[in-house]
């Protein structure tokens, strides 16, 4: 009997104890929104890593500028050669905390808001950043989610003046994470 309430704790225990873990993925999806009167630019990437530790509120992830797909060919193009220069910048990058991350903060349904401050780079450039977000535990995967606006002035990316009055003055970008536990929940109990 006490083998079996032992067994039905640990249960019941599971959620919150995996929720004080570390979290990744490999194919978080990032896509970047700019509108203008003239055309809108859109592109995505389902090739983001990222981390989140639960325990400390620690997060980091990268992209690689390359996996960034456009609708037309000629935009992916510029964007790589032109603007983000990919060759020599090759990747976006986020290390940073939840602000006053407290560990079991997460209630056990429902989306959690957050704020992350953390230093981005993109294209060289280091800037410091406080972005809204939610963070989910769900399924044994934690979902995080955050929509906010950059402006590629802040990154030393040149728009030239040719194109300048096409492209917004800032970008909005949509960042959809399901991160799996780093280590697996366990099936099997021992007595």
């Amino acid at each position: 009997m006490r083998h079996l309430l032992a067994f039905g704790l640990s249960l019941l225990l599971l959620p919150t104890a995996q929720a004080q873990g570390k979290y990744s993925t490999r194919a978080g999806l990032i896509s970047f929104f700019s509108g203008t009167p003239l055309e809108d630019i859109e592109a995505r990437s389902n090739q983001a890593a990222g981390v989140l530790d639960l325990s400390t509120g620690q997060v980091a992830f990268s992209v690689p500028m390359k996996s960034f797909v456009f609708k037309r060919t000629l935009m992916q193009e510029h964007f790589n050669e032109n603007y983000v220069e990919s060759d020599k910048f090759p990747k976006a990058t986020f290390s940073g905390a939840v602000v006053n991350f407290q560990p079991g903060q997460l209630p056990p349904t429902g989306p959690q808001s957050v704020q992350v401050e953390g230093d981005l780079t993109i294209h060289g450039v280091k800037r410091r950043v406080k972005v809204p977000g939610t963070l989910e535990v769900k399924d044994h995967q934690l979902l995080v989610r955050s929509k906010f606006t950059v402006a590629p002035a802040d990154y030393n990316i040149e728009i030239p003046a040719l194109v300048r009055d096409n492209i917004a003055k800032t970008v909005e970008v949509t960042l959809a994470f399901t991160c799996a536990p780093t280590t697996p929940p366990q099936t099997s109990f021992s007595r």
